[in-house]
């Protein structure tokens, strides 16, 4: 499995392993309907709009099978809401459950991390589903839980977790550890 920095040529396949997992990962969580409407290729343009604009300020790391295939990707930038206590941001970490029991997480986790102690970031938020089953992940590298909030989704309302991470070179140990 190979970690690299996605590039504008990856806009597909990270649109397709986005909508597959959440497909695989809020299956009996959100609202069925809503998670069979949902196309790749309605995510594509969201994702060469990313890594057109910003990719150096927000970068995307994925996940490479020795086929070629993207498994999984991360994103990260700086934290969009100034309601938490952190100035990066775990924007979206997706892996398709064929990919999940490789360390895959971490090591993206790992690239993310190290891209925004380069860029002088000291800290880390991610917003998670409360019901999501890898919650465990994120609980399994020691953040603080620094708030919640609802969100909608297809019409129906969920809690969201944000948990911090406020010493970025401390993850980075703990990782590089599980690793």
């Amino acid at each position: 499995m190979v970690i690299r920095r996605a590039t504008k040529d990856d806009a597909t396949g990270i649109a397709e392993v986005h909508i597959r997992s959440w497909q695989e990962t809020y299956k009996g969580i959100v609202s069925q309907d809503y998670l069979d409407s949902l196309k790749a290729e309605d995510r594509k343009p969201l994702w060469e709009k990313s890594l057109s604009e910003s990719p150096d300020k927000a970068p995307v790391y994925v996940a490479v099978n020795p086929d070629g295939e993207i498994i999984g990707f991360a994103s990260y930038g700086k934290e969009r809401t100034g309601k938490v206590n952190a100035y990066g941001e775990l924007y979206a970490i997706y892996i398709l459950q064929k990919g999940q029991k490789a360390k895959n997480g971490l090591k993206l986790i790992k690239a993310g991390v190290e891209e925004l102690l380069k860029q002088k970031y000291k800290s880390m938020l991610v917003w998670v589903l409360s019901d999501n089953g890898s919650r465990g992940f994120y609980e399994s590298l020691k953040p603080q839980k620094a708030g919640e909030e609802v969100v909608e989704i297809a019409g129906e309302e969920y809690v969201e977790f944000a948990y911090v991470w406020h010493d970025l070179e401390s993850l980075l140990e703990l990782v590089r550890q599980k690793l």
